[in-house]
């Protein structure tokens, strides 16, 4: 380490008190806004109009494309069924392939799981329109 002289002793800046009086001017700066804020917000509160209620939706509300079918169909069954059968759904087509693990031996099997599959995604897609549209 190389030693300091007298004249670079002379020029350098102590960092305790100069340092922890700059940030504390710093600090206190910040406070004086934040509660300058918090002053205003509370003396002259902004309104957005009514408390939000969760159990009424407004009409003009709707999610984005790819909720518009489950959304639909909440408005048509019950809203515990509507939230456990997608999730039961999803769970099931993810565990799927891990479950049935034989091989299909038979082609009425496979075509079985198209048609399944596309009444699923047909199903889907008219949801969506429909969701859209109401």
């Amino acid at each position: 380490m190389a030693a300091i002289t007298p004249k670079e002793h002379e020029e350098s800046i102590p960092f305790f008190p100069d340092h922890v009086k700059t940030e504390a001017k710093v600090v206190v700066g910040m406070m004086v806004v934040v509660l300058a804020i918090a002053t205003i917000g509370i003396l002259s509160p902004v309104g957005l109009g009514d408390p939000a209620d969760p159990m009424n939706t407004p009409m003009h509300v709707k999610p984005e494309w790819y909720f518009l079918a489950l959304y639909q169909a909440l408005k048509y069954i019950p809203k515990t069924a509507g939230v456990v059968i997608p999730l039961i759904a999803v769970i099931i087509v993810t565990l799927w392939p891990f479950i049935d693990r034989k091989p299909d031996k038979s082609r009425k099997v496979q075509r079985i799981r198209g048609i399944i599959a596309a009444v699923g995604v047909i199903v889907f897609i008219i949801g969506t329109i429909w969701g859209e549209v109401s």
